[in-house]
């Protein structure tokens, strides 16, 4: 009675009890949500799909209504970005596959997608097909990041780039809050925001500084571009995978600004995977009793790296030169070869965009290696 009460429209099947669950517990109101980009997705309780906007420096939350089972995403869609392009009116070529992501709860996978001179669009892998999130009429909240990079162009050595793009590159719920890593507008730009959701307030975060050994020197000013939660002797860290590519644990109990104040960690680094390099995606699964990593990158392909002794690994020291490797052991999963989005379904499965030789991408669910 409370519920009919709360949403009317239930009697018309046009409001379902998630809905109301949704908007009330965390705030979602209804309306039109516009965005200027979207850089990453990931989800966080209920159901709930947080966003980021790193144009706007927003992160957003919404109800995608996707909270039931249903039957399984098909195993397979060749040319996925044709499909797109339909939507998208388009052809096939101009479709950017901005993110993958994949519902816990349901198993569902979601894309961030956008074209030139277009918006950025939602979409959900429907069976074998794809289908639209209506932004125009959506139950969301967002919270803008205080201090992030400026949106302008810089100079940095030969190129000038707009931090702006990586104010926001990669976001997990983790312990019952929302982590954000990207760029703020500061010398030492590396950074993790801690986000209490619903949205009240948001802290001006965590410096991240690391030992690079590819570069042979101490770094702070470059993002984290993907990372997982991972407990290590019965504690929460993060594994964060940085360009050219080392990959560094950070105790999640050192991220602690206060409201006024950034704090800063000093994370270690347990490898280095090749220089020349940007991770893309990273999952955690367990295999056999043991935790593995899987890391697609831009140039080395889909690594599995093994976890053993890394509570013990004390970091990397020394320079690792001539794009060589170090610390925690690896493999190369040629099967996945052109693998340029990838999310975790299960510990046995996963979700995977991959880009053959002729440009076109397929759709596949694999099975973890």
């Amino acid at each position: 009675m409370r519920i009919a009460a709360s949403c009317l429209a239930l009697v018309l099947g046009v409001c379902t009890v998630q809905q109301v669950h949704a908007e009330n517990m965390y705030g979602l109101k209804q309306g039109k949500l516009e965005l200027k980009s979207i850089s990453t997705m990931s989800f966080g309780p209920d159901g709930i799909l947080f966003v980021g906007d790193a144009q706007n420096a927003k992160v957003v939350a919404l109800d995608p209504k996707d909270v039931q089972r249903g039957p399984l995403t098909a195993p397979e869609i060749p040319a996925i970005d044709a499909k797109i392009a339909e939507i998208l009116k388009v052809k096939p070529e101009a479709v950017q596959i901005l993110d993958l992501t994949v519902n816990p709860l349901t198993g569902k996978v979601f894309l961030a997608v956008a074209a030139a001179k277009q918006a950025p669009r939602i979409l959900k892998i429907n069976g074998g097909g794809v289908v639209e999130l209506d932004l125009n009429n959506v139950a969301f909240s967002e919270v803008t990041l205080p201090n992030p990079a400026e949106d302008k162009l810089v100079k940095q050595g030969q190129r000038q780039r707009n931090n702006r793009t990586s104010a926001i590159t990669n976001m997990k719920w983790v312990e019952g809050r929302l982590l954000v890593s990207g760029l703020t507008s500061e010398k030492a730009a590396s950074n993790v925001w801690s986000l209490q959701f619903p949205f009240d307030s948001v802290d001006p975060g965590t410096t991240v500084e690391f030992y690079h050994a590819a570069h042979g020197r101490t770094e702070d000013y470059a993002p984290i571009r993907t990372f997982v939660p991972f407990v290590i002797d019965g504690k929460p860290n993060l594994l964060a995978g940085f360009v050219c590519t080392p990959l560094v644990k950070i105790p999640l109990e050192s991220l602690k600004s206060t409201e006024n104040e950034r704090s800063k960690v000093v994370g270690t680094t347990v490898a280095e995977l090749g220089n020349r390099n940007q991770p893309l995606d990273l999952i955690v699964y367990k295999q056999g009793g043991k935790d593995f990593l899987l890391l697609t990158n831009s140039a080395r392909g889909v690594m599995k790296i093994s976890t053993d002794g890394i509570a013990e690994n004390s970091g990397l020291v020394a320079p690792v030169g001539g794009g060589g490797t170090a610390g925690q052991s690896f493999e190369t999963i040629s099967e996945l070869n052109g693998t340029i989005q990838l999310d975790k379904i299960s510990d046995a499965q996963a979700a995977v965009l991959l880009k053959r030789e002729n440009g076109t991408v397929d759709f596949r669910i694999v099975e973890l290696p």
